[in-house]
């Protein structure tokens, strides 16, 4: 697999499309807590935003994201801090 940082941006910009998309690697906030592994990339923070989002609760656009990553989440991905907008 890619690293995952590049296969969390692949997947979210072939499902979404977004005009603005951000993926960080926070899991060197994270080093010794639950979760975070030898090499990184099991804490990260994304910010997106859609058109495919227009219209949904943040609780659905959350819900979005994640089920677009589903099989990353638990491992390698511990923990996703999202902020999904839809398009203005």
């Amino acid at each position: 697999m890619a690293r995952v940082q590049d296969e969390i941006k692949k997947r979210l910009q072939d499902r979404f499309q977004p005009s603005e998309l951000s993926v960080e690697d926070e899991s060197h906030l994270h080093q010794g807590h639950s979760g975070w592994r030898e090499g990184g990339e099991t804490h990260f923070r994304v910010t997106i935003r859609s058109g495919a989002f227009n219209g949904k609760s943040r609780i659905d656009q959350h819900r979005m994201v994640n089920a677009a990553l589903d099989d990353l989440m638990g491992n390698p991905v511990h923990a996703l801090a999202i902020k999904a907008q839809p398009e203005a």
